[in-house]
């Protein structure tokens, strides 16, 4: 294994950890909770999942000319402003699962297929970046993931009180509901002796 296919399987687990983190945050949520906007701006997990799906598409396909033979579920030459960031009634939760799933497939192809040093070309970045390496691209997918997997957890954590890093292991104290309640009362003390 040379030194770029070790960076490259780093930074490939990387962004696999934060898609099964978005992936999860929907387990065992209706199609009503997964669509409900939980912020003033609209975000929703369902939506996360969407718009992370077609920067995939977007990064990994059109950027390096491996565009998606997967059908978009957006076209985003007519699209209005936002329209990734929220699944229409005709798209189950389940089909915008499986969407993101094959945009992995997608991605994961086109990053095995090409070295560290590709380039691409993305027509939305300033000039002086417009022409970035696979390495940064996929640096900055994993930012964005990871980004957007933090989304993730407040809006699950504001749905239904789950929270936690995964399935099998929790970044949080094993604090029951009154343990944490405490807690919270304990931080709005200290933020209630300061103005505004």
């Amino acid at each position: 294994m040379t030194r770029g296919d070790d960076q490259k399987a780093v930074l490939k687990r990387y962004l696999q950890r934060q898609r099964d983190a978005v992936v999860w945050k929907l387990d065992g949520l209706s199609e009503r909770q997964a669509r409900w906007p939980v912020t003033p701006t609209g975000t929703n997990l369902l939506g996360l999942v969407k718009h992370l799906a077609h920067m995939e598409y977007g990064y990994f396909g059109d950027v390096f000319d491996r565009p998606a033979t997967d059908p978009l579920l957006l076209d985003l030459d007519v699209a209005d402003e936002n329209d990734d960031f929220w699944a229409r009634a005709d798209e189950p939760l389940s089909e915008v699962v499986a969407f993101y799933r094959r945009a992995w497939a997608h991605a994961d192809a086109t990053i095995d297929a090409l070295p560290l040093d590709a380039t691409g070309t993305v027509p939305w970045w300033p000039d002086d970046r417009r022409h970035p390496t696979l390495h940064t691209v996929l640096v900055h997918q994993v930012h964005e993931s990871a980004r957007h997997a933090g989304h993730a957890d407040i809006l699950r954590e504001l749905l239904d009180g789950s929270a936690g890093m995964n399935r099998t292991s929790s970044n949080l104290p094993d604090f029951d509901e009154e343990r944490w309640a405490g807690y919270r009362a304990k931080l709005q003390g200290i933020a209630e002796q300061f103005p505004g």
